[in-house]
């Protein structure tokens, strides 16, 4: 009986890591990649570099505006109704829509652009709201750091691999039948969306979504309202919780780095003249390396404890800053990747299992609904700071800079986050 359950219980985990290499293409083929390229060449053709690169981080910052405004209440109607799953659902589904849209907005209608990838980050990032909340239903506390972390691993795998075909794709659009570029990254907007929804499955049919406190659902109206007083309980129990509270102030900071990194790092590349071939295959350096680095770095949080290892991660991201303000040539490019790849997975896995272990399971949706508030309001302010700092300063170099204030103030805040 008991071998039945572990194996149960660990097909339930690869079920749920699972939805990681489904959505990691969207971040990476979308978000990072192909979405800034394009809107800077073929949506945006003709206005000023700086303007772009403010229109992406205005993009970036509406988008995680939304969900940080929507996060805690989502959070609390799904524990209360019990319906993580359906809500998931839901925003996988905008997502995904909002993706394939895009395939049809034609050549300089950037406005067009940015509202298809508005709608597409939402419904990215208020899927994830549920998904990281459904940790706690597939996994015990001593497998948080595991599972967390191999959820990334795959997802930096199935991102890199569907990427490395997009990639691809865009080469070589004759080998596909295709008449250029343009059309090439048309489809490769288009295979990501299904990637995102074919791979979503294992989860909706493997994974089972812990019971709510209460027996019956309330009707709609009534959960609505009682939603919301309870978010409120919810908002006054995380302040009570010392550490709940403060391991929160130093997400919202270091993350904001982390983001910023991940969403500009590309636009960044192009504004200091870096050829697309060398952009491309950097984000592919850093898809792989980071596959075995966030299973690594999953093995090194439970040898010295998630909090030290994130902490030598964001040190690590101190140093990439500063290597990124001072380089030259595609060559630095590619070591930056390389360095990005070794510490970025492990930091958000274990920002998400050492969070999951200092939170209630039983409201897991709704205080990863403030996770997520907090982390999305985070990355408002540092796109925009990285956008204002080049059009003011004239240099992308030194908006970048604006970072290690970030990386500073959130590493010293989780200093003193006591760990069990």
């Amino acid at each position: 009986m008991s071998i039945n359950i572990i194996s149960h219980t660990t097909r339930q985990q690869w079920a749920w890591a699972f939805y990681d290499w489904a959505n990691s293409a969207f971040i990476t083929t979308v978000m990072v990649a192909f979405f800034p390229i394009f809107f800077r060449k073929y949506w945006a053709n003709g206005l000023p570099s700086e303007d772009i690169t403010l229109h992406l981080g205005t993009a970036n910052a509406l988008a995680s505006l939304s969900i940080m405004l929507l996060a805690p209440f989502l959070g609390t109607v799904a524990d209360q109704g019990g319906i993580k799953k359906p809500m998931m659902a839901a925003f996988v589904t905008l997502g995904v829509c909002a993706t394939l849209g895009l395939t049809m907005v034609g050549e300089s209608q950037w406005q067009w652009a940015m509202f298809g990838f508005v709608l597409a980050v939402v419904g990215f990032l208020g899927a994830n709201i549920f998904y990281d909340s459904l940790l706690v239903d597939v996994a015990d506390e001593t497998d948080f750091n595991r599972v967390s972390a191999l959820g990334y691993g795959l997802g930096y795998l199935g991102g890199g691999l569907l990427f490395a075909l997009c990639v691809l794709l865009t080469l070589h659009p004759e080998w596909f039948g295709l008449g250029d570029k343009a059309a090439a990254v048309r489809w490769a907007f288009g295979i990501t969306a299904l990637w995102w929804a074919g791979f979503s499955i294992p989860l909706w049919r493997g994974v089972r979504e812990r019971a709510p406190a209460q027996a019956v659902r309330p009707a709609l109206p009534a959960l609505l309202r009682q939603s919301f007083r309870q978010l409120l309980d919810t908002f006054r129990h995380i302040r009570q919780l010392r550490v709940v509270w403060l391991f929160l102030l130093a997400y919202w900071f270091y993350i904001d780095g982390v983001d910023t990194v991940i969403l500009m790092s590309v636009d960044y590349g192009k504004a200091l003249g870096f050829a697309d071939d060398s952009l491309i295959t950097a984000l592919l350096i850093t898809q792989f390396i980071a596959f075995p680095a966030a299973l690594a770095f999953g093995w090194l949080g439970n040898r010295l404890g998630a909090k030290r290892a994130i902490l030598a991660g964001l040190v690590g991201y101190v140093l990439i800053t500063l290597m990124a303000v001072q380089m030259d040539n595609s060559s630095d490019f590619y070591l930056l990747a390389l360095s990005v790849g070794l510490v970025q997975g492990g930091v958000q896995a274990l920002s998400r299992s050492l969070y999951a272990s200092l939170i209630p399971a039983e409201q897991a949706a709704e205080f990863f609904g403030f996770y997520n508030m907090l982390g999305k309001f985070a990355s408002i302010l540092g796109p925009l700071l990285v956008g204002w700092g080049g059009v003011i300063t004239g240099s992308p170099r030194l908006g970048l800079l604006a970072v290690l204030l970030l990386f500073g103030l959130g590493g010293a805040l989780l200093w003193r986050v006591p760990q069990r």
